[in-house]
């Protein structure tokens, strides 16, 4: 698969929604695992790894005729893979263990908030009125669908590990839209996952991640099912699909349009909760979804142009892979395809 620059806004959309949708559907599949013994640092591994091996043949495939490409963007597969991948994950499950899983996945879901600041506070990109709306809608509707008013007591160490997968997240959008648009977004998503895949292991393997797994059976919707085929949906889904289409919706949105209709996932998390696990959506969640929607509306109309990307930017450079993750907004053309005209996991 391999969007152009071109594709209408709707296409974009859709594929969005569907990276959302099998993005939110980790965490019920990831929760059923735990509840059988799986560490949570097993579960992304897992999922993780099974992702690259997925991919790892169709992404070939679409490099045929195409290696040379690999080189000039070698440091923006590392930086995806290192930062959106694995260090996205690992700095995520460090915070759920300090704070509780709303409050984390507000502060991930922070990244269209920094990329906006970003722009304003490095380059003067003072946002439109109507993007700062939508942020302020986007935040506000966040804290309604996650409950996090309820949490007690906040852990500055979990805080600090919650802005950090906060900026992954800035990554994979950054990392997404910019670069060498020849190179297939399923190649992107593959060569990512290969070097996120390789980061987890090592972190397993030097017991920075503690694993531990079963072979219980999972129950889902009151319906028991292997361990197996939860442990499959993560990789094709929540991870392979997830990936492939995320990097390709970017492609075609810009990654400001992208990262806050990324904010979705959450809405799909509880839609998925609901159905599989029966868990209902309060009134309150339903207005903050609704507040979320709003955001991503005005965001788009704060734009006021042309929805797709800029002109392909030089990607980062293999030396960049070690300096700040938001290295990549340096380029003024990278700027340009972040707001598209005027503006995150």
């Amino acid at each position: 698969m391999r969007a152009v620059s071109g594709a209408p806004f709707a296409l974009g959309l859709v594929i969005a929604l569907v990276s959302a949708a099998t993005f939110g559907s980790s965490g019920t599949f990831g929760t059923a695992l735990m509840a059988t013994g799986w560490s949570p640092g097993a579960v992304v591994t897992a999922r993780i790894v099974g992702a690259a091996l997925l991919l790892a043949g169709p992404a070939a495939l679409a490099m045929r005729g195409r290696w040379h490409l690999l080189r000039p963007n070698l440091g923006r597969i590392l930086a995806y893979g290192v930062f959106a991948v694995a260090g996205c994950q690992f700095a995520y499950f460090m915070a759920v263990d300090r704070l509780s899983v709303g409050v984390a996945l507000l502060l991930e879901y922070l990244a269209p908030v920094i990329i906006v600041g970003w722009l304003w506070a490095r380059h003067g990109r003072r946002p439109s009125v109507l993007t700062a709306g939508g942020v302020v809608a986007a935040v506000v509707g966040l804290v309604l669908v996650l409950d996090v008013t309820s949490a007690v007591g906040v852990d500055l160490v979990g805080v600090l590990w919650g802005l950090c997968a906060a900026v992954g997240l800035v990554v994979f959008f950054v990392a997404a839209a910019h670069g060498d648009d020849a190179l297939p977004p399923i190649s992107l998503a593959g060569g990512g996952l290969l070097v996120g895949a390789l980061g987890l292991l090592a972190g397993v393997g030097t017991g920075l991640l503690p694993w531990s797994a079963s072979t219980h059976d999972v129950v889902l919707a009151g319906w028991s099912a292997p361990w197996w085929s939860a442990a499959l949906e993560l990789a094709l889904f929540a991870g392979a699909i997830a990936y492939a289409t995320g990097i390709a919706a970017t492609r075609v949105l810009g990654s400001t349009v992208a990262s806050f209709v990324g904010l979705s996932e959450v809405l799909m998390a509880i839609a998925f909760a609901w159905v599989l696990v029966g868990e209902e959506m309060s009134p309150v969640q339903l207005l903050g979804g609704v507040a979320i929607l709003a955001g991503v509306v005005a965001v788009k109309l704060g734009e006021g142009g042309d929805p797709h990307p800029a002109e392909p930017a030089e990607g980062i450079g293999v030396a960049d892979v070690a300096e700040p993750a938001l290295r990549g907004l340096e380029d003024p053309a990278a700027d340009r395809g972040l707001v598209d005209s005027a503006r995150l996991d």
